[in-house]
């Protein structure tokens, strides 16, 4: 049976679990035998009964308890069960754990990873249902990644970042990518995957793809997503060029903050276009900083489009949903428009 990118994310938690043992996993209906609402935690507690901590509905709480568990020495894992719930420890995230090492003048770390889901389309509503990590973009000492189901996209990704980093890490994961294949290099039928790495020493805990068709002329647009909406950004490309003969690169960052658009800017800089796309609402979301960062690094780029979810609550409803948040067909309209 295909490996799931849930799948993946569960083995690297077991894998940094034995890797070291100084990982704690806390969170919400994390033991066996629920496993967590989506299930990326089961069968942990089982196999280390002492290192999971089932916890109270207390999201600030927690983060308070992890950020004093990660100054001690520690490495917590922090599961929130639904992204829009993040809200509830924001100000522990950014009064306190992004800005500990800086009032300590880097005397202490802070190695915590705060897993959670995001996104919609699952019907969920307007509270359990949005994409909230443009909050937390461009917080000093705050790193935030999204993985991808392709390669070490989703759980050997979260082993390295659990076990190697020492700065506190918000791991974006979108409720839909869950339930997708793991797909390695040598199985991309469709695309040739070719991956880059970011600048400085975070270059190998966050991989940057980018994706072209096999034997295609030179691409006109450049597309960048991350999550989820870069396999919808990635359906979207086949059909351009098959349906339509618009030939496109996308580029997949897992880190989204800090910005690390060097891949982007070289794309960029060939096509002459940029379509950035997000599942977030799209005032003064990542699109937008991504945007403003390439029309300054290359002056009189005009050819500059944003695709994001509508500025209004995630309905329940599934049509209401799909109008609202960005489908394929709207990334080929957008694309068709630039062109």
């Amino acid at each position: 049976m295909k490996r799931t990118v849930l799948d993946s994310l569960n083995d690297g938690l077991l894998a940094a679990m034995l890797q070291d043992d100084s990982v704690l996993l806390l969170g919400e209906d994390i033991l066996d035998p629920y496993g967590g609402a989506f299930k990326a935690t089961r069968g942990i507690s089982t196999a280390f009964p002492e290192r999971v901590i089932t916890t109270p509905i207390s999201e600030a709480g927690l983060g308070g308890i992890c950020a004093g568990l990660a100054l001690r020495g520690l490495r917590p894992v922090l599961e929130i069960m639904f992204g829009d719930f993040t809200t509830l420890l924001a100000d522990q995230i950014i009064n306190h754990i992004s800005k500990f090492c800086w009032m300590y003048n880097n005397s202490v770390t802070l190695p915590l990873v705060i897993r959670t889901p995001m996104g919609g389309r699952r019907g969920y509503g307007p509270t359990h249902s949005q994409t909230l990590e443009k909050l937390y973009l461009g917080v000093p000492g705050l790193t935030v990644v999204a993985p991808l189901a392709y390669e070490e996209g989703a759980g050997k990704m979260l082993q390295r970042i659990i076990c190697e980093s020492e700065e506190p890490v918000l791991f974006i994961e979108n409720k839909l990518q869950y339930l997708l294949p793991l797909q390695l290099q040598g199985e991309m039928k469709e695309l040739d995957q070719e991956i880059s790495y970011s600048a400085g020493d975070l270059d190998k805990r966050y991989p940057i793809y980018r994706f072209t068709l096999k034997g295609a002329p030179v691409a006109v647009v450049t597309l960048t997503a991350y999550g989820y909406m870069a396999d919808l950004a990635r359906q979207a490309q086949i059909k351009l060029a098959y349906d339509y003969e618009i030939f496109t690169e996308l580029i997949t960052p897992t880190l989204l903050s800090p910005f690390e658009l060097s891949s982007v800017l070289d794309s960029v800089k060939r096509t002459g276009r940029l379509l950035t796309i997000e599942e977030g609402t799209r005032t003064l979301g990542w699109g937008a900083e991504v945007s403003a960062r390439v029309a300054e690094a290359i002056p009189g780029l005009s050819c500059m489009r944003r695709l994001a979810a509508q500025d209004t609550p995630v309905p329940a409803s599934p049509a209401l949903e799909k109008v609202a948040l960005p489908q394929v067909d709207d990334i080929i309209a957008s694309v068709r428009k630039m062109v």
